[in-house]
């Protein structure tokens, strides 16, 4: 495993939308492993393939309940709203206020490309969301009612 540099607003490769794991082989399992320690070493919570320069549909996320590995997930159901604080690896020294579902379904492959399906409600739903929106090339700041910056506070309009 290798810790990689994470991409922040600015690069480009953060607004393009990740493509599709097709097979997974060792190189996918390496990208796995790498992000999972990535995202550790910096007290995050989630990170996208694409955080990292690579454009592929691959998400972790740990929200304190253990590591999930996420290859090709897609939103397959959304109810209720929650708005929160979040902050992102890729927006440093940034937080906003976000509206997100309060309770999401996401259908994805493991490392073993076994179809699966976990529901999230509440700090793991805004985890899933946020980070799918990164494969899209979304970043929160798109979607913050407010960006509340250590310097000022801005009104998103």
């Amino acid at each position: 495993m290798a810790l990689r540099y994470v991409r922040t607003i600015g690069d480009p490769v953060l607004r393009k939308k990740a493509k599709k794991v097709d097979k997974i082989d060792s190189h996918i399992i390496t990208i796995i492993d790498d992000m999972a320690e990535t995202m550790y070493n910096a007290d995050g919570v989630g990170l996208a393939a694409n955080q990292i320069g690579i454009l592929r549909r691959i998400v972790v996320i740990d929200v304190g309940e253990g590591l999930l590995e996420l290859i090709n997930p897609e939103l397959i159901y959304e109810e209720g709203e929650q708005i929160g604080i979040e902050g992102c690896l890729s927006v440093p020294n940034t937080t906003g206020e976000v509206k997100r579902p309060k309770k999401v379904k996401v259908k994805y492959l493991d490392r073993e490309g076994n179809i699966k399906e976990i529901e999230g409600e509440d700090l793991l739903a805004r985890a899933f969301t946020h980070e799918i929106d990164h494969l899209n090339g979304v970043l929160f700041v798109d979607k913050a009612l407010k960006i509340i910056n250590e310097r000022e506070e801005l009104e998103v309009e």
